[in-house]
């Protein structure tokens, strides 16, 4: 079974998924949403299969695929996964389905149809496989760049309000990031070039170039910025909140829960492997750009009004401590990082599948409008305390264990950073819990009603100016229907499941990360 090209179906089966979703008669909404659950399904089916014939203790790259591509630049079309790309795409093949199951009763826009988000969705599934399985540096940075096209219309096109705004931002800022890491692609190939007598960017054959420190930092900068801006970073951050809030919600989920890990991830593949010296010489200064982000964005989403920008700075919070796991140097941290990311994307994906639930029904993203919904609908109030305390890292949620593993692995090697970061998980459950009580507990919000019974209600609260002649009537929160709990139902069961029992996960990372700390040159310190 190890024969089958597992990673290249991977790619291949949602991106024909998307062209023949994108083909079907306008108007045939039903079906594209059918056609594509199902594609999402198989490439879940392929992930799982392909975790059954990776073997952790075998070679550092399985599943290899590889064929010549550009061959006068030495260009290749090489796919392979370790342990850490591994997970990220098992992370992948159960997210895109839930992201269309809680899609399925979306509307678009008047001049859009529904089959497009769904074939957008299923080119972005393929696009993030191959950005993770990409063995071939120059294959990576054509997926890396290639991912933004169907991000972008999928906010720009079914996003909020500021949609075009949000969208154009996050296209600009990556694009950028972008520009600069090839500038530090073609560094490495003309380095590459003198010294093997050939350039090529296949990873294997990079890794053991012998690059002056000089020239590793600038390289070093290259890839760094691009992969801040997308994690993102402070002071890099600033498109992830204006992307997050105006994101429709299954988009927002991917964009948080998978792409922004696409950063971190490149920080643990290509920084620290090829950059080992000039990731010594920078690691400090990374840490506190980390530290200052826990904290900064902590506290930002304390004072955030608006429920899915709240949930956008605490992803920024949390990327800082995976940052520090990262820039820590040791196993023990870099393996929690790595099981962060994918915690991240589990209980993050939840809390933003559950605001956008409570927001379709109340019709507003603002806290002060909403008030005692546990009284009507225990059942999404319970799934939001699931995902809130999973967010802030409750002992026997999934994220505990990462963030724990973060911290213990860090404090031996950078006591004062891990000490500072620590703050983070106190103003994590001030900004979860509050926001927690304040939608959910409390009396219940009113609405402004037109005279028209049938009319749209406009909900308001907190200071919000009623119109004189409208009537304020109770609003009414229905509870999760089938359908809505079938969506999070494995997300609360990996997130109960992983905070008990992790080890599965961590057999698939800790090999992969080793290897990787044996790259950076030296046993933990």
């Amino acid at each position: 079974m190890s024969d089958l090209p597992f990673l290249l179906l991977m790619i291949a089966v949602p991106a024909i998924g998307a062209a023949v979703v994108a083909a079907l008669p306008r108007g045939r909404d039903l079906l594209a949403k059918q056609v594509a659950l199902a594609v999402s399904l198989l490439v879940l089916l392929l992930a799982v299969l392909a975790t059954v014939a990776f073997d952790p203790g075998g070679k550092r790259f399985q599943l290899t695929t590889s064929v010549s591509w550009i061959a006068d630049f030495g260009v290749r079309f090489a796919l392979g996964v370790d342990g850490i790309a591994l997970v990220m795409l098992l992370l992948i093949g159960v997210l895109v389905p839930l992201v269309i199951g809680a899609s399925w009763a979306d509307t678009a826009p008047v001049d859009r149809s529904m089959k497009a988000y769904f074939a957008w969705l299923l080119l972005l599934e393929a696009m993030m496989v191959g950005v993770f399985a990409a063995t071939d540096i120059f294959l990576f940075y054509v997926f890396f760049e290639a991912m933004l096209v169907p991000m972008y219309f999928l906010i720009g096109s079914f996003g909020g309000p500021r949609r075009q705004y949000a969208a154009v931002k996050f296209f600009l800022y990556s694009l950028v990031g972008g520009l600069i890491m090839l500038a530090a692609v073609i560094g490495l190939y003309v380095v590459s070039n003198s010294q093997l007598g050939e350039g090529t960017f296949a990873f294997d054959a990079l890794r053991q170039l012998d690059i002056t420190p000089g020239v590793q930092k600038l390289l070093f900068l290259g890839f760094f910025v691009a992969f801040a801006i997308k994690a993102p970073l402070v002071p890099f951050h600033t498109w992830l909140p204006d992307s997050g809030s105006e994101a429709p919600i299954g988009s927002a989920v991917l964009l948080v829960g998978v792409l922004d890990k696409v950063g971190t991830f490149g920080f643990l593949r290509y920084c620290l492997p090829l950059f080992p010296d000039a990731s010594r010489y920078f690691a400090p200064y990374v840490l506190v750009l980390a530290v200052v982000g826990i904290l900064y964005a902590a506290l930002l989403a304390m004072g955030q009004s608006d429920m899915k920008r709240l949930v956008a700075y605490t992803s920024i919070s949390h990327f800082g401590f995976i940052a520090l796991g990262i820039f820590a140097f040791t196993t023990e941290a870099g393996t929690g990082a790595v099981l962060y990311m994918v915690n991240h994307g589990i209980a993050t994906g939840l809390l933003f599948l559950i605001v956008g639930m409570l927001i379709a029904r109340g019709g507003s993203r603002q806290i002060r409008d909403y008030g005692g919904v546990a009284a009507q609908a225990p059942k999404l109030a319970g799934v939001f305390l699931i995902a809130g305390l999973a967010s802030l890292a409750l002992p026997g949620t999934n994220s505990f264990v990462s963030e724990f593993l973060v911290l213990i692995g860090s404090f031996p090697s950078r006591p004062v950073f891990t000490i500072i970061a620590t703050v983070g998980i106190i103003l994590a459950a001030l900004y979860i819990l509050l926001m927690y009580q304040r939608t959910m507990h409390g009396p219940p919000r009113g609405v402004l009603m037109a005279e028209d019974d049938d009319a749209t209600p406009v909900p308001v609260g907190g200071g919000a100016t009623a119109v004189a002649a409208a009537p304020a009537r109770t609003l009414r929160v229905r509870d999760l229907d089938r359908r809505e709990l079938a969506v999070v139902a494995p997300l609360v069961a990996l997130i109960l499941v992983l905070g008990v029992y992790p080890q599965p996960l961590l057999n698939l990372i800790e090999p992969a990360v080793s290897a990787t700390m044996s790259d950076l040159g030296g046993s933990d310190r």
